[in-house]
């Protein structure tokens, strides 16, 4: 079972900042999970979309400017990262996994990952995930993996993947039973669960035979597991 550090090491460091980022990559997470917003062309790395809860802003992100959001503190002195700035810091020492947030995501975020293909990058060191099945739709035949986001139950979750070739699913630990686990299997896929922060679920979720787990203290499996 992977290991998948939730918004970098969210547990750690200020969540979506190049410091979390960078955290995950120390304490071995096995891939990196990240949130994006297309802001006026530009793809902003943060979860929500106001500026309240993980800056010293306040207000919707679409009131301020590019710079003005640059210039907030996302947390310990960090500012809200570009994805090309956490592409960079990954370096493809693991997966990146960009979940897209906003609307209007999907195009410019293809635009971007295909510029790193050219320069050597390869498809799975990318896997490009949301709740927004028609940003998804967006990126069905372009290569990069995709995973569909279940805020609930994924018990009918064929027809979509199918629909948007999916190569993983990803569920709520809440929603996860043995026989979703074999029926995402059976259909080819990998099944992801989020958010998984406590060692006993953990330990659970590989019993499952679960493929990876994100979590906000990647140390928490990774060190266990070395």
């Amino acid at each position: 079972m992977l290991c998948i550090g939730h918004r970098g090491a969210a547990g750690h460091e200020p969540e979506n900042t190049l410091r979390s980022v960078r955290r995950a990559l120390e304490l071995g997470a096995d891939a990196v999970e990240i949130d994006v917003y297309n802001l006026d062309g530009e793809l902003i790395v943060i979860h929500d979309s106001t500026l309240n809860r993980t800056t010293n802003g306040r207000g919707p992100l679409r009131r301020r400017t590019l710079a003005q959001l640059r210039a907030l503190d996302a947390g310990k002195g960090e500012r809200i990262p570009l994805l090309s700035e956490v592409i960079d810091a990954v370096d493809r020492r693991v997966p990146l996994n960009i979940e897209l947030k906003g609307t209007r995501t999907a195009a410019p975020v293809l635009h971007l990952a295909n510029a790193y293909l050219a320069r050597g990058w390869a498809p799975h060191d990318f896997l490009i995930s949301s709740f927004r099945r028609g940003e998804l739709r967006q990126l069905r035949d372009s290569g990069l993996p995709i995973g569909i986001l279940f805020a609930r139950s994924a018990r009918l979750f064929r027809p979509l993947a199918r629909t948007l070739g999916a190569w993983s699913i990803h569920v709520p630990l809440s929603q996860v039973t043995p026989r979703l686990v074999s029926r995402v299997h059976a259909d080819g896929r990998k099944l992801f669960v989020f958010t998984v922060n406590d060692r006993a679920d953990m330990d659970r979720m590989a019993q499952l035979g679960v493929d990876a787990i994100f979590s906000d203290f990647p140390d928490r499996w990774t060190a266990r597991a070395a």
